[in-house]
């Protein structure tokens, strides 16, 4: 076994998840997905296509109907290109953390030097590490505890971004913490890592997901609408948060066309191609985006708007709005070791939340909780059993 292979660090969130499995009664709230299931219309498209027996291997690339559909819904939220420009940049692959593990291999030599933004989702430092990378972390910081957001040193990241690094690593909007960036923050990083000659790869799955009123089509700032078709840009998606199709294992990149081909090599060679039917499903998704997404993202505005409040109130919460995402991230003043509270929680309160620590060294004392809750009342429980558990310890 490769050392890099054997040094994987399990994921601390399902350590804590193991914690409650055969308990009664937990509150899960540590998982990043909602507790809907995918919409009535997917889930048709998906068993008519087995139905009528598409059971057989597609195109490396994805089915060309599924690429069109997603090239005219990129055109949707990012209009600076035509919609047959954009289908020749779409990789459909079985999953976005396929995606971009996709992207790595396509990208980094052993020894490259990676730039990665951090609290992040613990795959976007682990697969470049997997390809041998050296990665290197700048992390967000923590506005005066009393605030509770994140932002992000830009001059410090310019700085640690130079004509040595292959490749800068970016998830925006966050998870955990639900930053955002800037356009202009955008427009500032494109700039530089076109003078230094760095890829970005950034993971934009949470794009949709996206409550702030500076924007005109429901949709986070994007490097899509900034950036030349030829720049060096990996832009990862998924169909899992967006459209409740988390189980469905579906995503898709945006490349520069010159590297459309190679990807399609690296699909056949890991996965060969997404099942048919999943992808049939993923066209019904993108034919009722319009329903679906918007309705999702005004109930998770919903629940978000629920929670917050809620955990503001308890006496020892630092919390802030996330501007995008479906997290709320919270500091627990006097419990640094948020692997051992979240375990706690979970045995002492029936409560299941993620420990910031998964996310970044950055982030301990810090703890995630997914608000994506198909009812609102949940969070409630949740937030009463936080707040007792915290007056009896």
């Amino acid at each position: 076994m490769r050392a890099v292979v054997a040094s994987l660090e399990e994921s601390r969130i399902r350590e804590v998840a193991n914690e409650g499995m055969g308990r009664d009664g937990v509150l899960r709230f540590w998982f990043g997905e909602s507790d809907e299931v995918t919409p009535e219309a997917i889930r048709e498209a998906a068993i008519a296509s087995l139905q009528a027996g598409e059971t057989f291997y597609a195109h490396n690339l994805g089915l060309p109907e599924l690429r069109h559909a997603i090239a005219g819904y990129t055109h949707t939220l990012h209009p600076v290109q035509t919609t047959d420009h954009w289908f020749d940049r779409i990789a459909v692959t079985s999953g976005g953390v396929n995606g971009l593990m996709l992207a790595c291999q396509a990208l980094l030599e052993a020894g490259d030097e990676v730039v990665a933004v951090t609290p992040v989702w613990p795959n976007l430092v682990a697969q470049p590490a997997i390809m041998g990378a050296r990665v290197r972390h700048l992390p967000l910081t923590a506005r005066p505890v009393g605030a509770g957001a994140w932002s992000l040193d830009l001059t410090a990241l310019l700085a640690a971004i130079t004509p040595a690094t292959r490749l800068l690593v970016l998830n925006a909007p966050n998870n955990p913490t639900g930053w955002t960036l800037s356009r202009q923050e955008q427009q500032i990083i494109l700039d530089h890592c076109r003078r230094t000659g760095t890829w970005i790869l950034s993971d934009e799955v949470y794009e949709r997901l996206y409550y702030a009123d500076d924007t005109a089509n429901g949709a986070a700032p994007s490097f899509l609408d900034i950036a030349a078709p030829e720049d060096r840009l990996i832009v990862a998606h998924s169909f899992s948060k967006s459209f409740l199709m988390t189980g469905w294992r579906l995503g898709w990149l945006v490349l520069p066309p010159t590297l459309t081909h190679a990807v399609g090599k690296l699909i056949e060679f890991n996965t060969s191609c997404a099942p048919v039917f999943v992808q049939r499903g993923a066209i019904a998704a993108l034919r009722h985006a319009d329903e679906v997404t918007p309705a999702l993202v005004a109930h998770l505005r919903q629940c978000r708007d629920t929670l917050l409040p809620l955990l503001q109130g308890v006496p020892g919460v630092t919390v802030a709005n996330p501007k995008g995402g479906m997290y709320a991230f919270f500091h627990l003043a006097g419990h640094d070791d948020c692997l051992l509270t979240a375990k706690r929680l979970v045995r002492e309160a029936g409560l299941g939340l993620a420990p910031g620590s998964a996310f970044g060294a950055e982030a301990a004392g810090w703890l995630r909780w997914c608000f994506a809750s198909r009812d609102p009342g949940r969070l409630e429980a949740g937030v009463q059993r936080l707040a007792g558990w915290l007056s009896a310890a």
